[in-house]
């Protein structure tokens, strides 16, 4: 190997020993020779070879998956999904990795105050050398510009996000652009969470909200930051206040609720072919699922199902069929506002009685 001019820098040399191959590299410092460590990356054939039959990772190696939030489910989704072979990659967070992330996070320690779109384009790239990872370090409820012209050629949207300004800039682009989108999140300290994937021509995010199915304001306060600009922590709070809302779940609790985004969105990526596991899309149906891992305060996301349906369980997924909301913010055709939101829609009044379809899943 040479630099630049042509000059030679590195020698190779690669032996069999005891049936293994033995790589060396040596750099030319100089009248000096030194050797250096050096990694083989694996053919594609071998870094899955584990995966046939099961899934056939080749069919997505030319998916494009935007996935906005790396936090505790972004930075997870994005390296499961380079494991199963997803080929490019376009992340967005503002956010660097700090001490409180990392007892849920993918990251580690040697990652703290980096920024995480670096340390998980590193980790994907750990998994799966042959990805490309296009990274942007933005708020995309500030620049929605930049995400809009990146949504126009995915393939899917994973909405990792903790807050709805964002969600409803990213439902606003996935019905524009007729693209596919995830979204999930914990709340109430990881005690459950919900999932909600958007289909062209489907309900969209602003129908689940407008439905009243789901709390959209039940958020996960799963930082000081998060909390006060969600009103959870108000500005008068003390520091032993803070410290009390601030509990996030642990990561056994999102890691469910990980797993379903996961498996939509490789059912979503790999529809039409034959990836082996097309027999998901009979189960995996519905547009919104419930998850509760723990009965706390009974649970805030069963409230409507006090009414009508089974009882409800822990452990165990609920898919619900939304309906479309002709008055949707963000897929009727009544015009908006320059925001993407109606005056005095009914997704910002009080919760109302509705009828709606419940299943066990």
């Amino acid at each position: 190997m040479s630099d630049f001019n042509g000059d030679v820098k590195y020698i190779a040399t690669i032996s069999q020993k005891n049936n293994k191959l033995d790589t060396k590299v040596y750099k030319l410092d100089g009248s000096d020779v030194v050797e250096i460590s050096a990694k083989l990356i694996p053919g594609k054939d071998e870094l899955y070879s584990r995966s046939k039959g099961l899934l056939e990772v080749e069919i997505l190696s030319k998916k494009h998956v935007a996935i906005v939030g790396l936090g505790s489910f972004g930075s997870q989704i994005a390296i499961e999904l380079a494991k199963a072979g997803v080929g490019v990659f376009s992340l967005f967070d503002f956010d660097r990795v700090e001490l409180h992330n990392i007892g849920r996070h993918s990251c580690t320690l040697k990652d703290l105050g980096r920024l995480k779109t670096d340390a998980i384009e590193e980790a994907i790239l750990g998994k799966n050398p042959y990805a490309q990872v296009n990274k942007y370090a933005i708020n995309i409820a500030t620049q929605k510009d930049v995400f809009c012209d990146v949504s126009k050629n995915v393939d899917l949207v994973i909405c990792a996000t903790d807050n709805n300004d964002s969600r409803f800039v990213i439902a606003s682009a996935l019905h524009k652009y007729q693209r596919i989108g995830i979204f999930g999140r914990a709340i109430t300290r990881a005690a459950g969470g919900d999932v909600f994937r958007y289909k062209p021509g489907g309900p969209c995010y602003g129908c689940l909200i407008g439905s009243r199915i789901i709390d959209s304001r039940d958020e996960e306060v799963s930082s000081e930051e998060a909390g006060r600009r969600s009103g959870a922590i108000p500005a008068y709070a003390s520091a032993e206040d803070v410290n009390a809302i601030v509990q996030v779940g642990l990561s056994v609790d999102i890691e469910p609720i990980c797993n379903l985004m996961l498996k939509l969105a490789l059912l979503e990526l790999s529809k039409g072919m034959q990836s082996g596991i097309s027999s998901l899309e009979e189960d995996l149906k519905y547009d919104a699922y419930i998850w509760a891992n723990r009965r706390d305060h009974n649970f805030s996301n069963w409230h409507p199902f006090y009414k009508s349906g089974p009882k409800q369980t822990i452990l165990k997924w609920y898919g619900i069929t939304i309906p479309k909301d002709e008055h949707c913010a963000i897929c009727s055709e009544i015009p908006t506002l320059d925001t993407g939101l109606k005056l005095n829609h009914p997704m910002y009044a009080e919760y109302a009685d509705i009828d709606f379809h419940l299943d066990d899943n």
